[in-house]
C-alpha cells in the first residue's frame, strides 16, 4: 500500500516541482506592462501603502472596473516579497502550478494518467497557455476557477446519470468557484457558465439537470462566494462604486472600450496562432470521435464552452487578446485528445496537419529568427514607419546580437525533430518533440527577446518614474493614459484631493513640484500650451517636464 501511494503522488510531485522550475525563476526580469499589468500592481501597492484592503483605488481614487480577490493575492505577495514587479507576477506562477495539477487530476479521472500528463504538456508547451503565468493580469486565476466550475459540475451531472463517482458537493464545488470567478473579475463567470450549462441542458433533453432546492443552494452559494466585495462596498457606502461598475461591464459589450476595437474573426486568429501548437492539433481533436462515456460527456462539456467564450467574445465590441484566453482549456483538452490518439493509433496522423504546423511555426521561426537583425538594421525599417513616437523608441540603445536568434533556431530544433519522428513512424514522440520544443522556446523569448522590447517600448519612462520615487513631488502624463507613474515612482496617500486633477497640476497654485511625461509626438503642442513646464530631457520616444511652486515673495 505504501509503494502505491508514494506512486500516486510522483505525478503530482513532479508536476508541482516542474511548474516551479518553470514558473519562479525570473518574473521581475522586466518590469510590468502598461496597461493591465500595472494596473492590477498599482491597485494592490495601494492597498498596502493606505492599509486599505476593502476599498479597490487607482490613484487612491475609487477603482471600479474589477473586484479586489486577485488585487488581494497580489498584495499578500508583496507582504511577502515587498512591492515588486515579481510580487506582482508571483500569484500567477501559483495559479500556473495549480492549473497543472487540476488538468493531470481531471485527464486522469476522465482517462488515465497518460491523458492527464499529456493535457498538462499540451497546456504548457504552447505560447500564450504558457506566457500568462508569468505575467501579471488576472485571467489566469478568473479562467482557473471557471473551469474548474465547469469541471465540479459536470462531475455532479455525471454522477447524476451514473457515468462517474461523484456527489452534491461537486455541485456546492462548481458554485463555490464561479463565485470566486465572480470576485476575481466579475459576473461574465456566472453568464459564461449559465450560458454553457443552458445549452447542455438543451442537447440532453434532460428536465432533472438540477432540481429547484439544488438551484437555490448553488445560487446561495455563488452570491455568498462572489457577492462578499459587493456586499462590503454596499455596506461601507460605496454602493456607488457598484453602479460604476455594473455600467463599465455593459460599456465593455456594447462599445470598443480604450480602443481595443477588431473585426469579428479576431479571437479566432488569437487562438490559432496564439496556442500553437496545440490549436492545430485541437482542429484534429475535435473531429475525434470517443468511444467510452466520461470522455464523450466531457469532450460535450469542453465544445459547448470552447464555442461560448469564442462567440461571445466575439460578440463583444471589446477585442483584447485575452478576452479568449479560458478557451485555453477546451482546445489544450481537443489537443490533448489527438495527440493521446496518436501513441494509441499513429495512423490518426494526417498530413494537413503537418502542413499546418510547417506553415505555422516556420513563420514563427523565421519572425523569432530575424527579430534580432531587424534589431540591428533598424534604419532599413525606420523609412517604412509614420508614427513619429515610435521611430523615436527605436533611439533605445539595445544590444541586439545575432545569438539572439537562438530563440528562433531552438523552434525550429523542435519542429524538424519532430517531423523527424514522424517520417520515421514515431508520430507520438513527433508531437511531444513539437509541444517540448514551444516550451523552451517560449521561455527563451521571455528571457532574451522580452526585456528589449521593454527598453524599446517603455523602459524610458520608468526609468524616469522611478527616479523620483521618494520626492517629495506630484508625478503624472499628458496626452497618454498610463499607470506607470504611480507604481514606479511610489506614490503615497495624498491629502489634497487636487493633486489627481491635471488641470490643477498644469495651472493651479502648487504646493511642490510636478513632474510630466509625454509623448514626443505632443511635445510641439505641450510646449506651446504650457509654456511654464520646463523640458528637463527627452529619451526614446518621451519627453520628460517639470512644473516647479512659485516662490512667493
Amino acid at each position: 500500500m505504501a509503494t502505491n501511494s508514494n506512486r500516486s503522488l510522483l505525478a503530482p510531485i513532479t508536476i508541482v516541482l516542474l511548474g516551479a522550475v518553470l514558473f519562479f525563476p525570473f518574473l521581475g526580469r522586466v518590469h510590468l506592462f502598461d496597461w493591465d499589468e500595472i494596473n492590477f500592481a498599482e491597485c494592490a501597492r495601494e492597498m498596502v501603502a493606505a492599509k486599505q484592503y476593502f476599498l479597490v483605488t487607482i490613484n487612491y481614487l475609487p477603482f471600479w472596473e474589477k473586484p479586489p480577490l486577485f488585487i488581494w493575492m497580489q498584495a499578500i505577495s508583496m507582504h511577502l516579497f515587498g512591492v515588486s514587479d515579481y510580487a506582482a507576477r508571483f500569484p500567477n506562477a501559483i495559479c500556473g502550478i495549480a492549473t497543472m495539477l487540476m488538468l493531470y487530476h481531471v485527464g486522469k479521472l476522465i482517462k488515465d494518467k497518460r491523458f492527464g500528463m499529456l493535457w498538462v504538456l499540451v497546456y504548457i508547451g504552447s505560447l500564450l497557455p504558457h506566457f500568462y503565468f508569468k505575467s501579471g493580469i488576472i485571467d489566469p486565476w478568473f479562467n482557473f476557477f471557471i473551469f474548474s466550475g465547469v469541471y465540479f459540475f459536470m462531475r455532479f451531472q455525471m454522477h447524476k446519470k451514473g457515468t462517474m463517482q461523484g456527489s452534491n458537493w461537486h455541485m456546492v464545488l462548481s458554485a463555490f468557484c464561479i463565485g470566486l470567478a465572480m470576485l476575481t473579475k466579475g459576473p461574465v463567470a456566472f453568464l459564461v457558465f449559465s450560458i454553457t450549462t443552458v445549452i447542455y441542458w438543451w442537447q440532453e433533453r434532460r428536465w432533472n439537470l438540477i432540481n429547484f432546492p439544488q438551484a437555490i443552494i448553488y445560487l446561495v452559494v455563488v452570491l455568498a462566494a462572489g457577492g462578499v466585495w459587493f456586499a462590503l462596498e454596499a455596506i461601507t457606502g460605496h454602493s456607488d462604486i457598484i453602479a460604476q461598475f455594473i455600467q463599465y461591464q455593459i460599456r465593455l459589450f456594447n462599445t470598443q472600450d480604450s480602443g481595443h476595437g477588431g473585426p469579428f474573426y479576431y479571437h479566432f486568429v488569437v487562438l490559432l496562432i496564439g496556442c500553437f501548437p496545440a490549436s492545430i492539433f485541437a482542429i484534429k481533436g475535435m473531429m475525434l470521435k470517443p468511444q467510452d462515456e466520461k470522455m464523450r460527456e466531457t469532450k460535450r462539456w469542453m465544445s459547448i464552452m470552447f464555442w461560448v467564450v469564442l462567440i461571445l467574445f466575439s460578440v463583444v465590441k471589446t477585442k483584447i487578446l485575452h478576452y479568449s484566453s479560458l478557451c485555453y482549456y477546451p482546445l489544450t483538452f481537443f489537443a490533448a485528445y489527438a495527440v493521446y490518439e496518436l501513441f494509441e493509433n499513429p495512423l490518426s496522423w494526417r498530413k494537413w496537419m503537418g502542413w499546418m504546423i510547417a506553415i505555422l511555426g516556420g513563420i514563427l521561426v523565421i519572425a523569432l529568427t530575424l527579430a534580432p537583425v531587424v534589431g540591428m538594421n533598424k534604419q532599413v525599417i525606420i523609412p517604412f514607419i509614420k508614427d513619429p513616437f515610435a521611430v523615436a523608441n527605436l533611439d533605445a540603445v539595445v544590444n541586439w546580437s545575432y545569438a539572439d536568434s537562438i530563440v528562433g533556431f531552438v523552434l525550429s530544433v523542435g519542429l524538424i525533430s519532430g517531423f523527424i519522428f514522424i517520417k520515421r513512424g514515431k508520430k507520438s514522440a513527433g508531437a511531444v518533440s513539437f509541444f517540448v520544443g514551444t516550451l523552451i522556446t517560449t521561455n527563451l523569448a521571455l528571457f532574451i527577446i522580452a526585456p528589449k522590447i521593454e527598453l524599446i517600448s517603455q523602459d524610458a519612462a520608468i526609468e524616469f518614474f522611478q527616479s523620483l520615487r521618494g520626492k517629495d513631488a506630484y508625478v503624472t502624463t499628458l496626452d497618454y493614459k498610463s499607470y506607470a507613474q504611480y507604481f514606479y515612482s511610489d506614490e503615497q496617500p495624498w491629502k489634497d484631493s487636487r493633486c489627481t486633477e491635471n488641470e490643477w497640476l498644469l495651472n493651479g497654485n502648487i504646493d511642490k513640484p510636478v513632474y510630466f511625461s509625454c509623448k514626443i509626438n505632443k511635445a510641439v503642442e505641450v510646449e506651446k500650451d504650457y509654456p511654464q513646464l520646463k523640458e528637463l530631457y527627452r529619451k526614446n520616444g518621451f519627453v520628460f517636464l517639470e512644473r516647479t511652486p512659485e516662490i512667493k515673495q
